[in-house]
């Protein structure tokens, strides 16, 4: 056995590459502004975590069509838990000073939130999909390619009413989706594990909803009602997307739940 700390074969910092992390964050205000490095932090930590969900989305949808439901479920616990940390990450962002941030905003022009590939990755898979979004992203090779698959691969909503429909349910129509939801909800003990996937499900959705809804908060917050720095209305935008639902007839189920 190695001495600990002794010529390492394998050290935490080599695994992580963690010298290559902490370069990673280059500051564009000169003088840097305090608030900048906080600014680059944050939102790099946010491309991690949608790398992460959509990792566990993925693995949903496989699984999903081998009907392996334990693992599905497994998975979008994963990704709802990431959510809720999502979500409270917002709040760091609102430790900034609203002058701190104005003294490097204008430098991030033309670059915006709205070109975040995957966070449209996360739309596209969960069902929101957006002709205009892919083509928004034609002027990235890259970032069009990903968005591309993403749009023509099937959802994890679509994956999900497949394996309902293979166990016997009717989810070819939309009341016949509500239906066979209200039947789940009305006899959860018969249907533990399909019970447990649409409630997260429906979390997943109630997460990405929270976490759009605490951000036009910030940034009214940091900037009231000035545009956005791709061009966009800002605040005025944003509260347009608050009200998409991932899946609405498992939503709408609850309106038909009854004793």
């Amino acid at each position: 056995m190695e001495e600990y700390g002794k010529n390492p074969k394998l050290s935490y910092n080599k695994y992580l590459k963690v010298r290559e992390l902490i370069n990673l964050q280059e500051t564009l205000s000169d003088p840097t502004s305090h608030d900048e490095l906080l600014f680059i932090i944050i939102h790099q930590t946010y491309e991690l975590w949608f790398k992460q969900v959509l990792h566990e989305i993925d693995g949903a949808i496989g699984w999903l069509a081998e009907g392996r439901k334990f693992r599905v479920n497994h998975a979008l616990k994963a990704a709802t838990a990431i959510e809720k940390v999502m979500v409270s990450q917002i709040h760091v962002l609102e430790t900034m000073a609203q002058i701190g941030f104005l003294e490097f905003r204008d430098k991030l022009n033309p670059a915006s939130g709205f070109q975040s590939m995957q966070f449209r990755e996360l739309e596209f898979v969960s069902g929101a999909k957006d002709k205009k979004i892919l083509d928004f992203f034609e002027f990235d090779e890259f970032a069009h390619e990903r968005l591309k698959k993403r749009f023509e691969a099937p959802t994890v909503g679509e994956a999900f009413w497949a394996l309902l429909e293979r166990e016997g349910f009717e989810v070819a129509e939309k009341q016949g989706k509500i239906d066979t939801i209200v039947k789940i909800l009305r006899h959860p003990e018969e249907y533990p594990e399909l019970f447990i996937m649409q409630d997260l499900l429906v979390e997943h959705d109630e997460q990405v909803s929270a976490w759009r809804y605490h951000h036009v908060l910030m940034v009214e917050r940091m900037l009231g009602m000035k545009r956005g720095t791709g061009g966009s209305e800002g605040v005025g935008y944003l509260r347009t997307t608050l009200s998409k639902k991932f899946f609405p007839e498992i939503w709408e189920a609850r309106t038909y739940l009854e004793l």
